[in-house]
């Protein structure tokens, strides 16, 4: 009797480990007809390009099954046939099924088990869509150059109007919004964060959600960079005919910060007049904002009672997120988003987030971060 029930339980946990394993993993299974000895491969879409993970020399019914470990954050494959590609997302344990026929995969497939393919695929026929239109105007012999600019241009704008609002900014958090943002007309992107401000701003919200709902992975330090970036080109471009003198910036003046606070309250650095001010440039929904946080809860219980205030400028495209996640902190904390952000950026020459800067008591900068070697030392000083 007791030999059975070890039996029984040794089966027991086996079964619990297989099921375990099996809760893991994930599924790309489907059927592609008339694609007899076509090779059919699995790619990983990584930040680097495509990555073979697996492949399969169809038969004559086209049935395939590939798997592979879930990944922590919503992921991108693509099942490809020659030039033939089909999109897949996986962000679980899903099993997704897709049924096709060659030579018209890309275009003519069904997909189930996945919103998130559905959704892509809804995407890429919109975009098959839209190049075709624009292949037709470029083709039209009554349009002169101008006409033609014209309208593709008009074509696009509607076109990324549609996605924002259907897709991207609807759920920022999702694999599909991500993949949005990538779509290409031709050879170039749709969404194109390097010139076009709007589209920081698309960037952003996506980042910020990731950060938010996928904390700490590649693909949202990758838009956070893009993102970034896109806001300094933008500033340069925009201010060139306007910019002050960054060393200027760097080390004496102030330049004015009026924003309202998480209260609905404006608050003005040049207020601070008499204070040390902790001058600091935040992104909450960054990877290590909570440890930064923490750092400055330190630093302000420490000095505060000797002359020591923060005024943190914070950059989320979330306003509701913004408002939890400062509701209890005992310093002054302004939000700038959009052009607002962009300007101060520029005139604070800001180049990455955090980045933070020393006012004195007459309400001048003092110094920035990176031109102190021992920061509670100068901070000391100043007090």
């Amino acid at each position: 009797m007791k030999r059975n029930s070890m039996i029984i339980a040794i089966c027991a946990m086996a079964a619990a480990a297989f099921t375990a394993c099996g809760e893991s993993r994930f599924g790309i299974e489907g059927t592609i007809s008339n694609a007899k000895d076509s090779m059919l491969y699995l790619e990983n879409m990584s930040l680097d390009g495509p990555v073979k993970i697996d492949s399969v020399k169809l038969d004559e019914d086209g049935t395939f099954s590939f798997g592979g470990e879930r990944p922590e954050a919503p992921e991108f494959y693509r099942l490809r046939i020659a030039a033939q590609i089909i999109n897949i997302s996986i962000d679980s344990t899903e099993t997704v099924t897709v049924t096709a026929r060659y030579p018209e995969m890309a275009s003519q497939y069904t997909v189930e088990g996945s919103e998130n393919c559905l959704k892509i695929k809804e995407l890429t026929l919109r975009q098959m869509s839209l190049q075709q239109k624009a292949i037709e105007i470029s083709r039209n012999p009554m349009l002169g150059i101008r006409a033609t600019e014209d309208s593709i241009r008009v074509l696009v704008e509607a076109y990324k109007d549609d996605v924002k609002k259907n897709y991207i900014f609807k759920e920022p958090m999702k694999a599909y919004a991500y993949f949005a943002l990538f779509q290409t007309l031709g050879n170039a992107f749709i969404f194109n964060p390097r010139t076009d401000t709007d589209d920081v701003k698309v960037f952003g919200a996506v980042a910020t959600s990731w950060d938010t709902y996928h904390p700490n992975t590649l693909r949202g330090q990758n838009l956070h960079n893009i993102t970034i970036e896109g806001m300094k080109n933008r500033r340069i471009l925009q201010n060139r005919n306007a910019e002050i003198d960054m060393a200027k910036v760097n080390t004496s003046n102030i330049i004015n910060i009026s924003l309202a606070d998480n209260r609905g309250v404006v608050r003005q650095l040049t207020d601070l007049n008499g204070k040390v001010v902790f001058l600091d440039f935040h992104l909450f929904a960054s990877e290590k904002s909570t440890e930064r946080i923490m750092m400055l809860r330190e630093l302000y219980g420490k000095y505060h009672d000797r002359g020591l205030e923060i005024f943190q400028v914070a950059l989320d495209e979330d306003e509701h997120f913004w408002k939890q996640q400062t509701a209890a902190l005992p310093w002054i904390c302004v939000r700038a988003v959009g052009d607002d952000a962009e300007t101060l950026l520029m005139k604070y020459n800001v180049r990455s987030i955090p980045t933070f800067f020393l006012v004195d008591r007459s309400n001048m900068l003092y110094k920035r971060d990176v031109q102190m070697k021992d920061f509670e030392k100068e901070l000391q000083t100043l007090l």
